[in-house]
């Protein structure tokens, strides 16, 4: 080798030599390679330098692509190096075997027709003496990082080691490790081309060091993918022993594969063209998958709800309007707006075959039978009945569903309901549709905008799912206590007001479908317990005060537990009647009140009707005067709406003072305190007006209200009674109250016709259009106009009353 390299020394400088331009690959010094010549020109170089002393220069290209490199694509240090053997093969290239000498600084590039030829220059490396003690330590750095560095790349056998650790020479072992090493073309140019040997040293300790953390991280990798695949193999293997030792013993004897099950399922399923083609391609997906992956789960979970929605399964309607009115008659008494409702839906469903469903909203006070009523509709019309609660609920995925990219996500409410159900054509009745609520997860008010619009629900696209889904077929009904609804939901839904019983239909109720019950569930047999009517009749009117008949149920299951505790106790012979006698015994003292008639007429005190979510109620409303300097005061929970109608009230009286004979300038001498009793219940509205007004006259006048007149009505500024709302509901309040006069506005005698007629015939209604009509039929007497210094007399004395007594304005007067 050191002859070579002397031979090299005395090489002209500089010197022509051929060029021989090699792609991918840099030769160092003392390295012997083996190349495959094919290119013309380089073919050439080397018959040239195998005519003078073997001797060639080995450049790399830039860039390999190019074919016919020019003297800009070569670098412009290469090494010296001779041929020790050339073999021409059959194909026409050239198998070479060569060995670097020294390294050679280009200066100059000719191109001939044959080949490059360059003139170089030997380039000698540099070794400063200061230097001497850090190269040596960069020397066995490199080695020992070069060792790291076998052991990471087993492509490099562990002799290369031996033999490069007896290297002495810093610029040889550079070269050796170098020729070795993995590295990109610019990073081996590089290397070549640094003539300071600690310089080279640093640069290729700095690449081994980078090649070695990326073989780490490539055997990390390495590491953790294998770990899955032996993991995902094991369960395979594991999976399969499981499957064949049950087929052994006979469990899993011609069980079908899970894709061609799905695959079937998917084919009888009847889902649109869409849909089908999704599944098709979701299923796909599932064989390319390990049974074991996570997204395999998802995939075939999803494929699941896809053919569990029935997409084309329904139940046959009935359309026998007389076995569908029977039914309805069974199980609800009265309730006629809705049951003649359901009935034309059927008559024009016999006549058009493809009726979109209606979408019913019932909307009454609890217990009067809202939610047993859709479950009725449902067997009357042979439709399978599903029920979803909304109350509470503010979440829009509850009614469309989460996206497949949430974990353990579902499809929404809807959906999931009609998969459990198995038809695509059941009664789907809302419950509590005005308890909804929206935060920061969506509205779920307005997703439900689509499923109750009849135009767009058979386009219904859920979330999970990603496909439409028809949902016209689908019977909706919804329930609700009052019309707290979103105006757009509210005017996708046909309403249908269903009032409170009355005491008659209570009666019939209790005796038709509550009593049976009760006594079936306490197991009370027939002819053990007879409940008087009168006794019933009691238990309405002294025991609950509700528009719905839950309390009245509660009340007669009392009456059952405590026979039964007797029964069992002491055996007696024949049924126990229970009387109305007998009903403090069983139920206890008398809660409420029944009847207002017998009380006394008082000054300053007004029957009010109002309406609840519950029903009607009747209101009591009280005015008194106190002395002071005209402060108005009013109690007992009012809203905004019913202060601003005592004050439209006071204005009311004002500008009637001279004519009720009221001191004009009251308002500055007294003050008036007004309050409606029952000060933990809110209460508000505009339908207290002609109360409120009737209120302060009796007060100012100290003319007695008449205790058995209720009224309701707003009032105006000018005196006018307006119409208002819940009319059915407050007459009824009204006839538990037995109030025998009801004063309403004149607009509302239109409403009478809803009225049941055993209501009218017990209640005297006068619909009124004026104030001053008002006043003459609530006040025992009518004020009576009187001369200034009189009236202003009759405020001092009503002064000194409010003052002086404890009534405060409210004390009992007897009737004329």
């Amino acid at each position: 080798m050191k002859q070579n390299e002397a031979k090299f020394d005395r090489l002209p400088n500089p010197a022509q030599l051929p060029v021989l331009p090699l792609r991918d690959v840099v030769v160092y010094p003392h390295m012997v390679i083996p190349l495959f010549v094919g290119r013309e020109k380089s073919i050439h170089a080397l018959d040239l330098a195998m005519q003078s002393n073997k001797r060639i220069v080995l450049i790399a290209q830039k860039s390999a692509e190019v074919d016919e490199p020019g003297a800009g694509d070569l670098y412009q240090v290469g090494t010296l190096s001779s041929v020790l053997q050339m073999l021409r093969l059959p194909d026409g290239t050239v198998k070479v075997l060569v060995e670097g000498g020294q390294r050679v600084n280009i200066h100059h590039f000719t191109e001939t027709q044959a080949c490059f030829i360059a003139e170089v220059s030997l380039l000698e490396s540099v070794l400063d003496d200061s230097a001497a003690q850090e190269v040596q330590a960069l020397m066995r750095s490199l080695l020992n990082t070069f060792d790291q560095y076998i052991k990471l790349n087993k492509k490099i056998p562990g002799e290369v080691l031996t033999s490069v650790s007896s290297i002495e020479d810093p610029s040889r072992l550079a070269d050796t490790i170098s020729a070795h090493m993995t590295l990109k073309l610019d990073d081996k140019q590089k290397i070549l081309e640094i003539q300071d040997l600690r310089l080279r040293l640093e640069q290729l300790l700095a690449l081994v060091e980078g090649e070695i953390d990326i073989l780490q991280v490539e055997k990390r990798i390495r590491g953790r993918v294998k770990q899955q695949m032996e993991k995902s193999q094991r369960e395979y293997y594991l999976n399969e022993q499981m499957k064949a030792i049950q087929k052994e013993l006979g469990d899993l004897e011609d069980a079908p594969n899970e894709i061609e099950d799905l695959s079937q399922r998917i084919e009888k399923a009847g889902m649109p063209k869409a849909a089908k083609a999704k599944a098709q391609a979701e299923l796909n997906k599932l064989k390319m998958m390990s049974p074991m992956s996570a997204e395999a789960t998802v995939v075939r979970n999803y494929v699941d709800w896809l053919v569990n929605v029935p997409w084309k399964k329904r139940t046959k309607i009935h359309q026998d309007l007389a076995e569908a009115e029977k039914i309805l008659e069974a199980d609800h008494y009265g309730l006629e707006k809705v049951k003649e409702r359901i009935l034309e839906y059927l008559a024009v469903q016999q006549r058009a075959r493809k009726l979109k469903g209606p979408i019913l909203c019932l909307v009454g006070p609890p217990g009067v039978g809202k939610t047993s009523l859709g479950r009725s509709i449902a067997r009357a019309t042979n439709r399978k009945f599903v029920r979803m609660s909304l109350g509470g609920v503010r979440d829009e995925a509850e009614i469309r569903g989460h996206r497949r990219t949430y974990i353990g996500s579902l499809p929404g409410k809807i959906l999931q309901n009609l998969a459990k159900v198995g038809v695509r054509n059941p009664l789907f009745l809302f419950d509590e549709i005005d308890k909804m609520s929206m935060d920061f997860r969506g509205d779920p008010s307005s997703a439900l905008l689509e499923v109750l619009d009849p135009e767009q629900n058979n386009t219904f696209n859920d979330h999970y799912l990603e496909v439409d889904f028809d949902l016209s077929d689908v019977m909706f009904v919804a329930t609700a206590n009052s019309l707290n609804i979103p105006p757009p939901l509210l005017d996708r839904m046909e309403v249908i007001r269903i009032p409170g019983y009355t005491e008659d239909e209570k009666l019939n109720i209790a005796i038709r479908y509550l009593m049976p019950k009760q006594l079936s569930n306490n197991g009370l047999k027939k002819g053990e317990l007879a409940i008087e009517e009168e006794a019933i009749r009691d238990t309405i009117r002294f025991y609950t005060r509700e528009s719905g008949v839950r309390n009245l149920e509660r009340e007669i299951a009392k009456i059952c537990r405590k026979v039964v505790k007797e029964v069992t106790l002491r055996p007696v012979e024949g049924p126990i009647t229970v009387t109305s006698d007998l009903l403090n015994k069983y139920l206890g003292v008398r809660r409420f009140r029944y009847g207002l008639a017998e009380e006394q007429d008082q000054v300053g005190q007004v029957n009010g009707l109002a309406w609840t979510e519950i029903g009607g109620e009747l209101l009591r409303i009280e005015a008194a005067l106190v002395p002071g300097k005209g402060k108005l005061i009013h109690t007992g929970h009012l809203g905004e709406v019913m202060r601003e109608s005592i004050q439209a009230a006071l204005t009311v009286v004002r500008s009637r003072a001279e004519r009720l004979g009221v001191d004009p300038d009251f308002h500055q001498k007294v003050d008036i305190h007004i309050h409606v009793p029952e000060g933990a219940t809110p209460k508000d509205g505009p339908s207290a007006g002609v109360g409120m007004c009737t209120a302060l006259v009796s007060t100012l006048t100290r003319i007695p209200a008449r205790a058995s007149v209720a009224m309701t009505g707003e009032i105006t500024l000018r005196g006018e009674v307006l119409p208002i709302g819940g009319l059915k509901e407050k007459l009824l309040a009204a006839h538990r109250g037995s109030i025998a006069t009801v004063i309403i506005p004149e607009e509302n005698r239109k409403d009478l016709v809803e009225i049941p007629d055993n209501i009218l015939a017990k209640l005297d209604v006068r619909p009124v259009r004026w104030i001053d009509q008002v006043l003459e039929i609530a006040l025992q007497t009518l004020p009576a106009p009187k001369p200034r210094e009189a009236v202003e007399t009759d405020a001092a004395v009503a002064a000194t009353d409010a003052n002086g007594k404890s009534g405060g304005g409210l004390e009992g007067v007897r009737p004329h």
